[in-house]
């Protein structure tokens, strides 16, 4: 391995590129958007930091899976990229697995939380926790805290919706809570029809969905309704986006302006305009810095490879992450992670636990 300082030469190393893909357009630009701006801030980071000249091949996926296969595609068909950040979404990573082991390269998402992903691509790693941690989260605090005795589930027919639906609604009848399951398509844009099936007996309403404002015409509709049942929703609601004051939202990473370690990287990428952020900015700003200390900790005779960045991934560590704690991975998995548990109120996510 070629020590930094000739790295900082501009040798052949300095050409390589790391990929990400991101819905940095569409209907949940708003999380796409602080995503690329904490992936740009992560890697100019690393890059100072280590005496590196990496560059960021950005392509846009708008959280659609054929989208994110054309992406992955094109950054795989680029020699010059040698691992690649995201894609975003559980049904974008289940599209574009084939095409990491065809093109033998390593991928890690910020934000997609599946359980199967992980077992079923074995190029894929990931810097948030699994819904094997989500769904009981969700469940206790629904049964437990909220105390509800009959629970209406509705997922958007996406592979991530599904699946947390499915898990959710087994614990919840594990012990012992009526749940109604439905479903609607993600493009759908008006919920009336759906709202009116909310039982006046219904305590809570759960919603895995990925598309923020949708949930809130959901909300709203609910209010034009009548419908006083809690909302609950996952991770992909976690945005500014979603408004409805008193709904309770999980999230797989803490907001990192109450992590004493990260206030100073928060004050400078505010400083430097990176504007409004939540939880998904910060694990993108997480998975390309284990993708750069991949490529690094790999690299032969000043250059980095795809089989080399795929063969150290298992065994990256930083020792203090921008989330508070230590990292590195298990199986593929982030170790020691979990999620938490926001309301909101008014346009604040107040942390629950």
């Amino acid at each position: 391995m070629q020590p930094p300082e000739l790295l900082r030469r501009g040798g052949p190393f300095g050409l390589a590129e790391l990929g990400v893909i991101g819905p940095f357009t569409g209907a949940v630009a708003f999380l796409g958007q602080e995503q690329i701006k904490w992936a740009r801030f992560g890697l100019k980071k690393f890059n100072k930091a280590n005496g590196t000249s990496f560059k960021l091949n950005e392509q846009d996926s708008q959280l659609d899976a054929k989208k994110a296969a054309t992406a992955a595609q094109k950054l795989i068909s680029d020699r010059s990229v040698v691992g690649i950040v995201g894609p975003a979404g559980s049904q974008e990573v289940i599209s574009v697995g084939p095409l990491t082991v065809r093109g033998k390269i390593g991928y890690v998402s910020m934000s997609a939380t599946r359980t199967d992903l992980t077992p079923k691509n074995k190029n894929f790693f990931r810097v948030v926790p699994n819904d094997d941690a989500q769904s009981p989260t969700i469940a206790t605090f629904i049964s437990k805290k909220l105390k509800a005795k009959k629970v209406f589930i509705i997922d958007d027919q996406e592979p991530y919706s599904t699946g947390l639906a499915d898990a959710v609604g087994k614990s919840l009848d594990a012990a012992g809570i009526d749940t109604t399951r439905d479903s609607v398509a993600q493009k759908t844009t008006d919920f009336s029809a759906l709202v009116s099936k909310i039982g006046s007996d219904v305590d809570v309403v759960f919603l895995p969905w990925q598309v923020a404002p949708d949930a809130t015409t959901f909300a709203n509709q609910m209010k034009e309704q009548g419908k006083n049942a809690k909302l609950v929703g996952s991770d992909g609601l976690f945005s500014g986006d979603f408004k409805a004051d008193g709904a309770y939202v999980t999230a797989f990473a803490p907001d990192i302006r109450n992590v004493p370690s990260s206030a100073a990287l928060v004050r400078e990428f505010t400083k430097q305009g990176g504007g409004k952020f939540g939880t998904f900015g910060p694990p993108t700003y997480l998975a390309v810095q284990v993708v750069a200390r991949a490529a690094l900790n790999s690299c032969e005779d000043g250059k980095a490879s795809r089989s080399g960045v795929l063969g150290a991934l298992p065994n990256v560590k930083i020792a203090k992450s921008l989330l508070g704690s230590p990292f590195s991975f298990a199986k593929r998995e982030p170790k020691d992670a979990k999620f938490y548990l926001f309301r909101l109120t008014g346009s604040k996510f107040v942390l629950v636990k």
